[in-house]
């Protein structure tokens, strides 16, 4: 009885003693000693640096920075600190239950997402918002769109626009676009988003089409959605069924000279790009098999049924007659040549994963996503860009996504230099969020209570 009792007081004085370091750190400066800063406003790392927090705000940034005696000191010896990293295509679950979504969040969180973009909007996500801002629920910073506009809730052009009213007057981010949309529900929809302001994301419907999409302004589109399908010569006469999801099974007919033309009309109209190239690299790729996903260790965060979906969903598709490996393997490649040249042509890319969705784990997913990005072609620190600067820019937030005196101390510790091996963004030991310092302990402690 009495080891019970000593073993029920140690956890309740761990609980006690995370909770408190939680108010803590959000109530006095938070220092962060002898780290190795990569600050992201140019490709460097600053060696052992001090950087002191107050109030959410990076307040000092230098070797030898003051700070109050009662500060919350972190030593970081060797340790390597970054801007925090943003989701820009997650999915938080869209049900009254604000419980299974604060989950979610925590999973974002643990992995050093700082930010995230809720793409399947549903009413409680607007109180989640709410609660997130305010501090009541740790989470990250929270932009969420509406519910789909797709081809079974938008029938009419009229619908379309009184949809888009309603959205905009309920206080979504954006309005999510779904497929199904046609030439007459989609350009309502545009006319009218443009007219109250609020900008519009996502998917390109198959009947619509790439090149209509760029000229309605997308404010981003996801997963290059539509764009090796305007590259293959006679789309207008393939049907969406012979194509396949993402141009699956017609990616060989592709015209590869029409790409600097997709590049520039991006460019030109000023429309971020989210590839979610981990969502095509899992689930489509025949490289990476379901024995492959069973061993990933982040696996044990979902639940057996979800698991077990994701595995069906991609043996229905290798067992599909249609399917192709080789075919396959030449639209990944084409995928991240897409990826490459529209960095090259300076069209903004913003890290989205599509998580969780077929093999794709909330907030593991990212840094998935991050390594695809680098096998496109771009650098590590370019890579980084789409998930820290590059999300400032486009979001207008001129004093985040980078670490100096006066930023947003939105911030990820980490054990490596992500520079140098982009994976090191895996290795958490620590994430400032909203003004609050999460330990490494206090992270571990949450997981172990997700795992299914």
């Amino acid at each position: 009885m009495k080891t019970l009792l000593a073993l029920l007081l140690g956890v309740l004085i761990t609980l006690i003693t995370q909770a408190q370091q939680l108010v803590d750190s959000h109530q006095r400066e938070i220092v962060i000693r002898h780290v190795n800063v990569v600050p992201m406003d140019k490709e460097q790392v600053l060696v052992n640096q001090t950087v002191v927090i107050k109030n959410g705000t990076i307040t000092a940034l230098s070797p030898n920075a003051k700070y109050s005696k009662d500060a919350l000191v972190v030593d970081a010896k060797g340790k390597y600190l970054m801007p925090g990293l943003a989701e820009m295509h997650a999915h938080v679950p869209p049900i009254d239950d604000l419980e299974p979504m604060k989950d979610v969040l925590f999973l974002f969180a643990a992995n050093g997402i700082t930010t995230i973009r809720g793409m399947l909007g549903h009413p409680k996500h607007l109180v989640l918002r709410d609660m997130v801002n305010s501090g009541e629920v740790l989470g990250p910073h929270f932009y969420t769109t509406g519910p789909s506009f797709n081809g079974l809730s938008v029938k009419t052009p009229e619908a379309a626009e009184a949809m888009v009213r309603s959205q905009q007057k309920d206080g979504y981010d954006f309005l999510k676009l779904h497929p199904g949309l046609n030439r007459e529900t989609f350009p309502a929809i545009v006319s009218t988003a443009k007219e109250v302001g609020i900008p519009f994301v996502g998917h390109v419907s198959y009947g619509v089409g790439i090149w209509r999409a760029i000229d309605a302004d997308y404010s981003t589109i996801d997963h290059l959605d539509g764009f090796v399908e305007g590259l293959v010569p006679g789309i207008d006469t393939i049907p969406e069924t012979h194509a396949g999801l993402f141009a699956l099974y017609i990616a060989p007919r592709a015209d590869t000279t029409q790409i600097p033309r997709l590049t520039k009309g991006l460019k030109d109209h000023h429309i971020w790009v989210v590839p979610t190239q981990s969502l095509a690299e899992r689930w489509f790729a025949p490289a990476f098999t379901v024995e492959k996903f069973k061993g990933d260790p982040e696996n044990k965060y979902l639940k057996p049924e979800t698991i077990n979906s994701w595995i069906e969903a991609k043996n229905n598709l290798l067992n599909n007659p249609r399917y192709s490996a080789a075919g396959v393997d030449q639209l990944i490649s084409l995928r991240r040549r897409i990826i490459r040249d529209c960095h090259n042509a300076g069209v903004g890319l913003l890290l989205g994963s599509d998580a969780p969705q077929v093999f794709n784990v909330p907030g593991f997913s990212a840094h998935n996503e991050l390594r695809y990005i680098v096998k496109s072609g771009l650098s590590p620190y370019e890579a980084l860009k789409t998930g820290t600067v590059n999300v400032a820019t486009y979001l207008n937030l001129p004093n985040s996504g980078v670490i100096k005196q006066g930023a947003i101390a939105d911030l990820v510790l980490i054990s490596g230099n992500p520079l140098k091996d982009i994976s090191q963004t895996r290795n958490v030991e620590g994430v400032m969020l909203n003004g609050r310092w999460l330990s490494k302990e206090y992270i571990e402690a949450g997981l172990k209570k997700l795992v299914k």
